[in-house]
């Protein structure tokens, strides 16, 4: 059965925010109805609903170009015939608006992740999308997971190094990596710990995350 009581309250949400009390927020998307957008960043994040990179930067509108989906996975280059929804957008971010800061944003908890560990260990109920767009990250699980370990010991390992694989096949789009040759792009590494609300960030030099 439907929840028709959260739609409601999503309604009546809706006219708050059309209140004077939102009155800078409305100024801020006229003007963005005027001029475009210029993001300052693009965040790859998980579709996760407890993970809202506005809230926990406190990015104002516009500032933030955000893809999502289920892993926050940066897909390797592959120009195929295929669909590549992540990668499109990465496209128009970067060639597009010329967006210069890349941010891959992991989190604890991560059900993408667990299910990628339940997949690699022989589960045969991940479900139909789901098996095939994480294998993508299969690699992630391999470098860090024992066979000994519970899922529950290993996802947070998994998770951080799903991260660090995402921003190593961010680097195989020839236009991500021309343009951090040159200086004219960032990459970066981030993980949400949701449970104490701390944000990590991965530091490339040692390879470990540290809170920002």
């Amino acid at each position: 059965m439907a929840d028709d009581n959260f739609i409601t309250r999503m309604r009546r949400g809706y006219q708050s925010f059309k209140g004077p009390e939102f009155a800078e927020v409305h100024e801020r998307y006229a003007q963005l109805a005027q001029i475009g957008q210029s993001p300052k960043a693009v965040v790859i994040a998980c579709s996760d609903s407890r993970v809202n990179p506005t809230l926990i930067t406190q990015a104002e509108p516009g500032e933030l170009f955000l893809i999502r989906n289920v892993a926050n996975i940066a897909p390797p280059y592959n120009p195929d015939g295929g669909y590549h929804g992540t990668s499109a957008a990465l496209e128009f971010a970067i060639c597009g608006l010329g967006i210069r800061n890349v941010i891959i944003l992991g989190h604890a908890k991560c059900g993408g992740v667990r299910a990628l560990i339940e997949d690699q260990r022989g589960a045969t109920d991940v479900g139909e999308f789901i098996p095939q767009w994480i294998s993508i990250a299969r690699d992630a699980y391999q470098r860090v997971a024992g066979s000994c370990c519970s899922a529950e010991e290993v996802a947070p390992e998994v998770e951080r190094e799903v991260v660090r694989l995402s921003l190593a096949n961010l680097r195989t789009f020839p236009w991500i990596a021309d343009r951090e040759a040159a200086g004219e792009i960032a990459l970066h590494g981030w993980y949400f710990d949701i449970g104490p609300s701390r944000l990590l960030a991965l530091d490339e030099k040692t390879n470990e995350f540290s809170e920002i």
